[in-house]
């Protein structure tokens, strides 16, 4: 029972989250249409940076869970 609360929190903060971006991208864009102004370049090195931060995050992870057998 306490765990599915500490999951129904996690899972509800997430969902806030998203929706919080989501809205402020939505006005972002509203905003942007406007002013008739283009949408900026995205960053392609910050990109690839967090993308292969949230590669090697992963593999931790399945190293943490999975590749451990004690003896």
């Amino acid at each position: 029972m306490k765990d599915e609360k500490k999951v129904a929190a996690a899972v509800a903060a997430v969902t806030a989250y998203i929706k919080t971006e989501e809205e402020a991208l939505m006005m972002a864009a509203a905003n942007r249409q406007r002013k008739q102004q283009p949408a900026p370049a995205p960053n392609w090195w910050g990109l690839s940076g967090r993308q292969a931060m949230m590669q090697n995050r992963n593999l931790m992870q399945m190293k943490g869970l999975h590749g451990f057998k004690p003896r």
